[in-house]
């Protein structure tokens, strides 16, 4: 029998990051509950130790600014059509989710971040030492990495 291959190609890179990122919790000891539907603005939701409860909104992230910081959008974009014309609009996750966690494909890494952390529309977690040392207002990779 020959070997079976998988398509290439077909999987959505966020598919792929939900996938990674629910095996990551598990292997940390979270339990990891999916939502039946696809309505929620939550893709996952987690069970710590303590039996809280915590919703998650999955991202995949990228390296920027030659592998300085990885970046992740924290808005959801929708289009509507009215009068034939397109209108973006893009959609804050604040007050709907507890926690982004983020897959970077380059480094193979999953971060946990806290809603209350992120902006309104992108967020960047920092590699590496800024270029003047800035430190205020720096997110660093490490403290969210899981």
């Amino acid at each position: 029998m020959d070997m079976v291959r998988p398509k290439r190609g077909i999987v959505k890179s966020g598919d792929r990051s939900e996938a990674i990122i629910i095996a990551r919790m598990t292997e940390v000891g979270y339990i990891v509950l999916k939502p039946v539907s696809g309505q929620y603005r939550y893709d996952l939701v987690i069970e710590d130790a303590e039996g809280h409860f915590w919703r998650i909104q999955c991202k995949t992230g990228w390296l920027d600014y030659g592998d300085t910081v990885i970046k992740f959008n924290v808005s959801s974009s929708s289009h509507h059509y009215t009068r034939g014309k397109t209108d973006q609009r893009r959609h804050a996750y604040h007050g709907q989710i507890d926690f982004f966690a983020v897959y970077c494909s380059e480094l193979n890494k999953v971060y946990l971040i806290p809603i209350d952390h992120a902006g309104k529309s992108n967020m960047q977690l920092r590699l590496v030492p800024t270029g003047n040392n800035q430190e205020k207002n720096v997110k660093w990779a490490k403290d969210y990495e899981m």
